[in-house]
């Protein structure tokens, strides 16, 4: 763990766990550290950009090939579309189109609605966005006091 996300874990804790939990697993936990990752990395990067016109990747782009134009791959092809027009797959769909009618489906939506609706979903969804904006806030706070770099 960097310093820059301990001093920001030392943040959120004792706001929530949960916000630790959201950071550690967060998009932009993920695109920060892979930004300072391609900082470091500097020219040491741009193989990894010049991959696309590579050898190996005319390589694996003709054995990709190869597997579709294959005996197996025709094989599977077929039976995909076996399968697809089979009595079993029509009972299936005719399955969950008969879930989706239902009272119980339609009961399941309506009590969504009401939640969706509810003062309860309203306060937590403005928990939430305090939340987020407290996170947003702490990391630019931490980021600028990091300096340059």
């Amino acid at each position: 763990m960097t310093q820059f996300e301990r001093r920001l874990r030392d943040l959120l804790n004792p706001v929530s766990t949960g916000l630790t939990r959201w950071w550690c697993n967060s998009a932009a936990r993920r695109a920060w550290r892979r930004r300072v990752r391609e900082r470091a990395e500097g020219a040491a990067g741009q193989p990894w950009r010049d991959l696309r016109g590579s050898e190996a990747a005319r390589k694996a782009q003709e054995a990709l090939r190869d597997l579709r134009g294959s005996e197996a791959a025709r094989k599977a092809q077929e039976t995909l579309r076996d399968l697809r027009g089979s009595e079993t797959a029509r009972r299936a769909q005719e399955a969950a189109r008969d879930l989706r009618g239902s009272e119980a489906a339609r009961k399941a939506q309506e009590a969504l609605r009401d939640l969706r609706d509810s003062d309860a979903a309203r306060r937590a969804q403005e928990v939430i966005q305090d939340a987020e904006s407290a996170v947003r806030s702490a990391y630019l706070r931490i980021k600028r006091s990091a300096g340059p770099g």
